[in-house]
């Protein structure tokens, strides 16, 4: 098969289309999936840079999320058939025109979404569900800040968020993220490279103070997130763009009760995500299914142009998802 291989860490000339790779066989829990399309994710630029190490077990191929169909079942699948378009979760291999996962992290591609489309949901559906729902645990009414709203996580995000009934806030780069988080339900967008995020939300929000914010700056951002944090307010953290050492006032902490965690995807066992998968496809499937929660697609790259897409990412200017097809 083909796939995209990582020889040497670091920039994009040490990653290439490799060609006469062997299949991945299935486990007795697992489906094969042909691709025709995958998702490109943070995690993935890190991983090429060698700055995110992948899981005992997974596939070192770049790629953890797909659409494609089933072509090849465990010998103890019994939900999964052959044939069956699906878009799934998978712990890498999605930069290829085969990959497996265990049948239980594939989700059937929602009513009128194309391929593409589909390949862009797992990987931003599941954290965006595991930090904002369940550790976060956002309820209707509340507060709820997520920065990088133009994201895929951000995108998703805001729209679960309104669904639930809460007040959104969100931060971006510039006016074209701003409108797009508009679009998506949002009530308060700050464009960070014009207004500080802390000064116009601490206006905003006086009596009444942020409930949750979900975090992947870091850095500096974190004392500001802290001191916008009502009492007994909660800050998931995802990621550390800015940097993942942080100052903490103890006093804050504890006058305010609050809450921090965070928490990564990939490692997690096939167990926690196969209960996720089920939550999703109860809860915000449907939602998809009504067009009352979408997907925006940025940018659709062929395999071969992988780096283009890296770049795109890496660049920031992206809204919403970036897609590789295999079509």
């Amino acid at each position: 098969m083909k796939a995209v291989i990582i020889n040497k860490f670091g920039d994009l000339g040490g990653s290439t289309i490799k060609t006469g790779l062997d299949i991945p066989r299935p486990g007795k829990n697992e489906v094969l999936i042909k691709v025709r399309a995958a998702g490109v994710n943070r995690p993935d630029i890190l991983q090429r840079q060698g700055l995110y190490k992948v899981p005992n077990g997974a596939s070192p191929i770049m790629g953890l999320e797909v659409a494609g169909e089933i072509v090849e079942t465990g010998e103890s699948v019994i939900e999964k058939n052959l044939g069956e378009s699906v878009c799934a979760l998978v712990p890498g291999g999605g930069y290829a025109e085969y990959v497996v996962t265990n049948e239980n992290h594939c989700l059937p591609v929602p009513k009128g979404l194309s391929i593409e489309e589909a390949a862009g949901l797992c990987e931003c559906l599941f954290t965006v569900w595991i930090n904002m729902m369940k550790l976060g645990q956002l309820k209707e009414k509340e507060t709820f800040l997520v920065h990088g709203g133009s994201s895929g996580i951000g995108m998703f995000a805001i729209q679960l968020a309104k669904q639930l009934g809460a007040t959104v806030l969100t931060t971006v780069k510039n006016k074209e993220k701003s409108d797009f988080c508009y679009s998506l339900g949002a009530d308060k967008v700050v464009q960070y490279s014009t207004e500080d995020f802390h000064n116009v939300f601490k206006s905003k929000t006086e009596g009444q103070a942020v409930d949750l914010i979900l975090d992947m700056i870091g850095g500096d951002y974190f004392e500001k997130n802290i001191d916008l944090l009502n009492v007994e307010g909660r800050l998931v953290s995802i990621a550390f763009l800015k940097g993942s050492s942080v100052k903490l006032d103890l006093g804050q902490l504890m006058m305010k009760r609050i809450h921090l965690t965070g928490s990564t995807l990939r490692p997690r066992s096939v167990e926690f995500k196969s209960q996720i998968a089920g939550e999703l496809r109860e809860t915000v499937w449907p939602l998809l299914d009504s067009e009352k929660v979408r997907i925006h697609i940025d940018s659709v790259f062929p395999l071969e142009k992988f780096k283009d897409a890296h770049i795109r990412m890496e660049n920031g200017n992206h809204l919403g998802k970036i897609i590789l097809s295999l079509d």
